[in-house]
């Protein structure tokens, strides 16, 4: 069905038994290639993967596995690759707006526990919980999440899972998106999300971005203090100077991580020579003091001012 060898990029979205991961992602080429490669993986190792998802994304994993040489017809036929949707699938489950536990585990576990069935690993993915986050039901989003997890200890799969950076709030559900990393196992390091403009905006930012990390594979080689002390600045930055909200990502290699802080003004940042009595102008200062290179970069509806950090 694929014999095919499996890049870079399909070995590094390898995601085990278990293994229960999130991506926040801000363009749909991210999520896509990142899924694609996963489900390739997942073909790779001769398992069942099963896709929950909207028909433009399936359309578009599909894609991605008849690029990497798969016949999806064939995968389909014999069961390796399973297509349902997102939103016909979490209404089975839902009485009145509200999450029935008993159905999902009918519905959900029934498809998992027949994948188990054929003996072979399960990878997943699925956005059922990005549905009910866009439509601002946060805590339905995180009952779901932590009922896959149940699903996950009592049938051992790995499960992808996509939020999209619009779907993700600013400060006002903070603590929200803190528990959504807390109930994965891992976080993509590759993430972002957008804030408001308020004076709070730099702090939910900063835990935002400390909270995927933290779940990263990287976790124990990241500098703590430096990247607090550069998402906080550049944060602020867009904050105080273009009063604008903004958006925070980051982009992790194998030995630096990238802050980018996006907003919708215009004007460049300069670097100036506070006295000793100045009550602003060192942000920068101690940006370029701990990070190993930073810079601005013209966007559509304003501009980008990122820093490189090493890892340790």
């Amino acid at each position: 069905m694929w014999h095919g060898e499996m890049t870079v990029e399909t070995r590094k979205s390898m995601v085990g038994d278990g293994e229960h991961v999130v991506q926040f992602y801000e363009r749909e080429a991210d999520l896509v290639r990142a899924v694609g490669a996963y489900l390739v993986s997942a073909v790779a190792e001769d398992a069942v993967a099963i896709v929950i998802a909207g028909e433009g994304h399936r359309v578009a994993f599909e894609a991605e596995l008849i690029g990497a040489g798969i016949n999806v017809i064939q995968a389909t036929e014999e069961g390796r690759v399973v297509w349902l949707d997102a939103a016909r699938t979490l209404s089975l489950f839902m009485e009145d707006g509200r999450i029935e536990p008993a159905h999902f585990r009918d519905v959900v576990g029934g498809v998992v526990r027949w994948a188990r069935g054929t003996g072979r690993p399960v990878r997943a993915y699925g956005e059922m919980v990005a549905l009910l986050w866009d439509a601002g039901d946060i805590l339905g989003a995180l009952e779901l999440e932590e009922l896959w997890n149940e699903l996950g200890r009592e049938l051992s799969f790995a499960l992808w899972c996509g939020y999209h950076t619009q779907s993700v709030p600013g400060e006002e559900h903070a603590e929200a998106l803190h528990e959504i990393c807390h109930l994965h196992s891992s976080v993509v390091p590759d993430a972002a999300a957008r804030f408001a403009a308020g004076a709070e905006g730099p702090r939910a930012a900063r835990r935002f971005v400390m909270s995927m990390l933290e779940r990263s594979a990287y976790g124990a080689r990241v500098p703590v203090e430096d990247i607090q002390l550069v998402v906080s600045e550049l944060a602020t930055n867009a904050v105080i100077h273009a009063g604008s909200p903004f958006s925070v990502s980051v982009r992790c290699e194998d030995d630096a991580i990238r802050i980018s802080v996006q907003d919708s003004s215009a004007t460049w940042p300069q670097l100036r020579g506070p006295g000793l009595a100045a009550r602003s102008g060192r942000g920068l200062h101690l940006v370029g003091a701990v990070a190993r290179d930073w810079g601005v970069e013209p966007a559509r509806d304003g501009k980008t001012v990122w820093a490189e950090l090493p890892l340790r």
